[in-house]
């Protein structure tokens, strides 16, 4: 089995959704990509776009339709002014085109040529979607694509010759739990340790830090851009943003010019308990509410659970000592490498597993990460996960009106808040006391993601999702 990068678990993405939104623009740049390889763009003359499964039932709340024009029209979503994509949209809907890899243009009719198929699904993965390019002069050209969590997209067949995936063997293989603890005790290594050397495969060591430290600089403008904006989030159920004036109440006029100026003031503040705990809650409702407007997110490991992790790095820079840039090196990566635990051993899908797959890993990976950060020992670091996952088990997903917002932005709050009591529970137990292990937890996950009702899996068919809100309660 080859491994994973933890920046491949943890990078920069766009919202709302890493397997409704992200997927689907990358399989539309691929898609673009291969017929430009094949010498066929300049030749099409019409496109067509199946959506199947989670991706059609909630795909219009999630953003799915608009991920792929933007794919299609050869946009980076790493790249674009996240303020521009609506008027792009509208543009194409407005004159009927759209210009195939910002090169060649042709028909395109949004109601006639997207379509989402409701009452199907694709065996492989409920996240399906097939592309058929139309010719005048040969048979259309079709592939189907897979987004299978976290922004990872797989083509069935996998026959054009993109790389799937970065991929690679490592000098210390750790695709479980135990094989971390047993790398970590022969090299006397801490976790954040071990996983920098297996990076190496990928980056150099002065790219490693690098690459974590830009990360956690769009993390902390995230936030940032988060709590200084205020009004409604799109979509029909006109949720309004709450980070803003949270934020203005907990500053209690204390007075800011940017982010760094922003987390001084936090720092310098009261530490309470209650001020702490609503800090936390700020953090994560910030960076959520950005990814249900098309904001651009920190994917950890998914674009829905994006809040956890930048709510944990947040509280453990403003309220434990000594978070410096080399904690946050370490705890990037010991957060990244419990994410590839669960990529390999389970899920990272909710349209497969529940929210569990979603909140729960992100909880798990931050747990960890935090323990690591803290001083803790190894064993320490794979209890902490254990105990997050262990307490988000069976967690469906059941987004009401598809949308990336209740029971959502909330729910990332909770999972920050359970990473951090999991990791101080951990750090005060001695883990041979321990009578579950992380793998048998990622084991227990997979199973219950495979037990658990596909109407719990993303479709808004269950749940919450279920609860009529043209009504406002009082």
């Amino acid at each position: 089995m080859e491994s994973i990068s933890a920046f491949e678990i943890i990078k920069v993405g766009i919202g709302p959704s890493s397997s409704h939104t992200m997927g689907p623009w990358k399989a539309a740049e691929r898609f673009v990509n291969s017929l430009r390889r094949k010498n066929l763009l300049t030749g099409v003359k019409g496109i067509k776009i199946f959506l199947y499964g989670s991706l059609a039932k909630t795909g219009y709340g999630h953003g799915t339709d608009v991920a792929v024009l933007m794919g299609l029209s050869g946009h980076d979503f790493t790249e674009i002014d996240t303020n521009t994509i609506p008027d792009r949209v509208a543009f194409i809907k407005a004159v009927d085109k759209i210009v195939l890899g910002d090169e060649h243009e042709i028909s395109f009719e949004y109601a006639r040529d997207l379509i989402f198929e409701f009452g199907m699904s694709l065996d492989y993965h409920p996240n399906g979607m097939k592309f058929e390019a139309q010719f005048a002069d040969r048979d259309p050209y079709t592939a189907t694509y897979f987004s299978i969590g976290g922004g990872f997209v797989v083509r069935e067949g996998d026959d054009d010759d993109e790389i799937q995936n970065d991929a690679r063997r490592t000098q210390y293989p750790c695709h479980t739990a135990q094989e971390i603890l047993t790398n970590c005790r022969k090299l006397n290594l801490r976790v954040s340790e071990l996983v920098f050397l297996n990076e190496q495969a990928w980056r150099s060591t002065a790219e490693i830090r690098s690459h974590a430290l830009y990360i956690w600089e769009e993390i902390k403008q995230c936030v940032y851009r988060g709590v200084n904006k205020k009004g409604m989030l799109p979509g029909v159920l006109k949720v309004r943003r709450r980070a803003y004036d949270l934020c203005k109440k907990r500053m209690n006029g204390r007075k800011f010019s940017n982010a760094d100026e922003w987390l001084d003031a936090i720092k310098n503040g009261p530490a309470d308990f209650n001020t702490v705990n609503k800090w936390v809650s700020i953090f994560a409702l910030a960076v959520n509410e950005e990814n249900a407007s098309f904001g651009r997110i920190i994917t950890a490991p998914t674009n829905g659970a994006s809040g956890v992790i930048p709510a944990v790095m947040l509280y453990a820079y403003c309220f434990t000592p000594n978070f410096d840039e080399d904690a946050v090196v370490d705890f990037l990566l010991t957060a990244g490498e419990i994410g590839t635990l669960y990529k390999k051993g389970a899920t990272i899908s909710a349209a497969m597993g529940g929210c569990q797959a979603e909140i729960g890993v992100s909880s798990s990976m931050a747990a960890a990460a935090l323990t690591e950060v803290l001083g803790g020992t190894r064993e320490q670091v794979m209890q902490a996960a254990e105990i997050a996952m262990e307490h988000h088990l069976g967690m469906t997903c059941d987004p009401i009106a598809g949308l990336v917002q209740v029971p959502c932005i909330e729910r990332n709050s909770m999972g920050a808040i359970k990473a951090i009591t999991a990791a101080n529970i951990a750090l005060d137990e001695d883990p041979g006391n321990a009578r579950v292990s992380l793998d048998d937890v990622i084991k227990t996950m997979w199973e219950t993601a495979k037990d658990m009702n596909h109407k719990y899996k993303e479709t808004s068919e269950g749940g919450l999702a279920t609860i009529p809100v043209n009504v406002i309660e009082c």
